[in-house]
């Protein structure tokens, strides 16, 4: 083989080969630029260099001129059909007789080309094409000029430059067959070509501004103030709303509707897709936004200017329309007063400062905690009390009063944070509602908060059910029944100027004064609201607080906690002097027992059981009084006591038995006397064992006392009807 022909057509396959990787490596998934640079067709001239392969029996200078149309399929652009018409001269160089063996063959050729275009400049293709032409040799016979019909086959590889839509500029290196069908076959054989041209695209540039394709209008796009506050609610719910015409005489399909804001959103957010959007027709459609945690960092008002955008396919060639939109963004402390459960996105049960401080309350009063009061109530004392130590006081919003923002809807309120109300200790009742509501839902106590005309307050569940209503207060009025359980409403604006108590029964008297209208109440749950409108997003940080001192928050809840157990207490006591009843004076002392009010507990069992020798509940409970003041000597003597009665009375299967044998077990095991405390449990568990569920540790020997605690150690069962 020539070596320059060797040389050739290395240098050709090398620069296929790299412009090959080159596409394979550098197109973008995202964008299809055959697809978007799609021409209807393309003619083309064309310039070769050819190079046979084997000798002719002298040297030839051959070259080829042909002209190039091209069809791209319109559903599969890079498939590229194509039909050719040329020349090839073959030019003698033999200087002995330089034009006997000149000849031409005009041929056509039908092929297919696969193109792909990894930029808007740049192409690559591979083709193939067949087709025939006649060779006239005008020399070679001196009467007349001699043809013969051949084949011709072609392989190549094209690489374009597209300076513009419609200009192509390509270098086409190729490897071409031709075989003559006549006797002479001395040009037969493989050729080499390398080809340079130029083709023009017809059909209209998509970049062009006459091509921008706008055939989307939209109506009246107005998005109303929106509410750093509401973020989470704006994702499922609309925030404004657009209606989009297509004005073309044709359908559009694969309509995507989405709404973007810079610097406040990590990627627009899909508002809608409509397949096909028939000519002249309109949809409207909901705006919604997905914003991520740059909304809280604004400070008052910010304006902002978004974009709706819609991309959609226009007769096959993609399109898309952005339409700008200008509205304002109100920080995280705003919003209207036309959904009371928007207060529930305030309330912020997962701030690290709000954990801190009700960690600290609550480990400041645990010692002073009693089992026989709800332990929800008595968190809800402290709360109170450890805000008054701090300072924490009620004072009206000079600028937008609580009572002027409820009555507009229209007019935008401020509603200050748990965590910066905290450290300021002043709000006004929206502040110090969300604040209050905040640190007990920190505790996973569930709060609400009540809405009536010009005002807002707390309240909180106590878990206790409403036939137990006098463990909480002994009027039945003083608590809200919801579900079957009592909550207890507190008005939270007389902290620092009254007690608990007052707080509370404030609360009672606002709601109860709208029982004949209570449309114009509302008992909002926090956790049912914050399903709408989740809290908002907070940049955690050290507050720098003074919890204030330990002394005085326990004095206050002390305080509080007393009033209210001598409350209680007092209806037991009015019930049972009323009464004279043996019954009566048991269920106070149970009362007094359970409140740590031992010696009024014993005074009230003595009585009962001054009115009836063999009143047995009240010996019983006895026992239980001197079990929790750790005398498990004394409480031995009353539970045995009870035990022999409840035997001779043939008593097994009763509770009162049940409950003496698990005393009985609880006693031995506290006096370490575990052998003694096994078999009394044991024979618990073979009469009930679901009621001996909870006390296994009964059953181990030396248990530890943390495991007693679990388990229920200092638990006792008061008997409480006579069997």
């Amino acid at each position: 083989m020539n070596p320059k022909a060797v040389r050739l057509r290395e240098a050709v396959m090398s620069l296929v080969l790299i412009l090959a990787a080159v596409n394979a490596f550098s197109q973008p998934a995202e964008t299809d630029y055959n697809t978007y640079y799609q021409f209807p067709f393309s003619l083309g001239v064309e310039y070769q260099s050819l190079k046979p392969f084997g000798a002719y029996s002298t040297d030839y200078n051959v070259f080829e001129l042909s002209a190039v149309l091209r069809y791209p399929l319109p559903a599969r652009p890079r498939l590229q059909p194509l039909a050719q018409l040329g020349m090839i001269k073959f030019d003698s160089l033999d200087i002995a007789d330089p034009e006997r063996w000149d000849h031409n063959h005009w041929y056509g050729a039908l092929g297919m080309a696969y193109s792909s275009r990894f930029t808007k400049n740049f192409e690559v293709a591979g083709e193939a094409s067949l087709g025939l032409s006649e060779a006239v040799f005008p020399n070679l016979d001196p009467d007349e000029p001699r043809g013969a019909l051949s084949i011709l086959g072609s392989l190549g590889a094209r690489i374009s430059l597209n300076p513009s839509y419609n200009l192509s500029i390509d270098v086409h290196p190729n490897l071409k067959y031709l075989r003559s069908f006549s006797p002479l076959g001395r040009f037969n054989g493989f050729i080499l070509g390398i080809g340079f041209a130029a083709s023009y695209r017809f059909g209209e540039d998509p970049d062009a501004p006459q091509a921008i394709i706008r055939s989307l209008r939209v109506g009246e796009l107005e998005i109303p103030p929106l509410f750093a506050a509401m973020q989470n609610y704006y994702v499922q719910h609309p925030l404004g709303r657009v209606t989009i015409t297509n004005t073309e005489s044709h359908p559009l399909q694969d309509l995507d509707i989405a709404f973007f804001q810079a610097g406040f959103m990590d990627s627009p957010t899909k508002v809608t897709s409509v397949p096909e959007l028939p000519a002249g027709e309109s949809r409207t459609v909901d705006l919604v936004a997905s914003f991520n945690q740059q909304v809280f960092t604004t400070e008052g008002i910010t304006p902002l200017t978004g974009e709706v955008i819609a991309d959609y396919v226009s007769r096959n060639k993609a399109a898309t329309q952005r339409f700008s939109v200008s509205y304002d963004l109100h920080d995280k402390t705003a919003l209207t007063w036309d959904d009371d459960r928007k207060v529930a996105a305030f309330i912020t049960p997962a701030d690290s400062a709000l954990r801190n401080y009700s960690s600290f309350i609550r480990q400041t009063c645990k010692d002073e905690v009693i089992s026989g009061l709800s332990e929800e109530l008595q968190t809800g004392m402290q709360v109170f009390s450890a805000l008054t130590e701090i300072g924490c006081l009620y004072q009206v919003d000079p600028t937008s009063p609580f009572s002027t923002a409820q009555e507009n809807t229209l007019l935008v309120d401020s509603i200050s944070l748990p965590r910066d109300t905290l450290k300021r200790a002043t709000g006004d009742c929206d502040d110090l509602t969300v604040l209050f509501c905040s640190v007990l839902e920190t505790v996973g106590i569930e709060t609400a908060y009540i809405t009536v005309p010009g005002h807002i307050y707390a309240a909180f569940n106590t878990k206790v059910p409403s036939r137990e209503y006098r463990s909480v207060h002994p009027d039945s009025k003083m608590t809200l029944n919801v579900n079957g359980e009592l909550w207890v409403p507190v008005e939270i604006t007389m902290i620092g100027t009254d007690d608990f108590l007052s707080a509370w029964r404030r609360g009672m008297e606002q709601y109860l004064a709208l029982e004949a209208t209570p449309e114009r109440r509302d008992l909002c749950f926090t956790r049912e609201a914050q399903k709408l409108y989740r809290p908002v997003g907070l940049r955690e940080t050290d507050l720098g607080l003074q919890y204030g001192s330990r002394a005085a928050i326990v004095a206050g809840f002390k305080r509080d906690r007393e009033k209210l157990v001598d409350g209680v207490l007092e209806d037991y006591q009015f019930s049972a002097r009323e009464s004279g009843e043996k019954r009566d004076y048991n269920k106070l002392g149970i009362a007094c027992a359970r409140f740590g009010r031992y010696a009024q507990a014993e005074k009230a069992f003595n009585t009962a059981l001054s009115l009836d020798r063999n009143y047995l509940n009240p010996r019983i409970n006895l026992g239980n009084v001197a079990y929790l003041r750790q005398e498990y000597q004394d409480a031995l003597r009353y539970y045995h006591g009870a035990e022999k009665v409840l035997l001779e009375r043939k008593a097994q299967t009763t509770s009162s038995y049940l409950n003496v044998l698990l005393n009985i077990s609880k006693a031995y095991y506290e006096l370490e006397n575990y052998d003694r405390a096994t078999h009394y449990y044991d024979q618990l568990v073979a009469i009930d064992p679901s009621m001996a569920e909870r006390f296994t540790y009964l059953s181990s020997s030396g248990g530890d006392t943390r495991a007693a605690r679990i388990g229920g150690g200092d638990e006792v069962l008061y008997a409480e009807e006579e069997e």
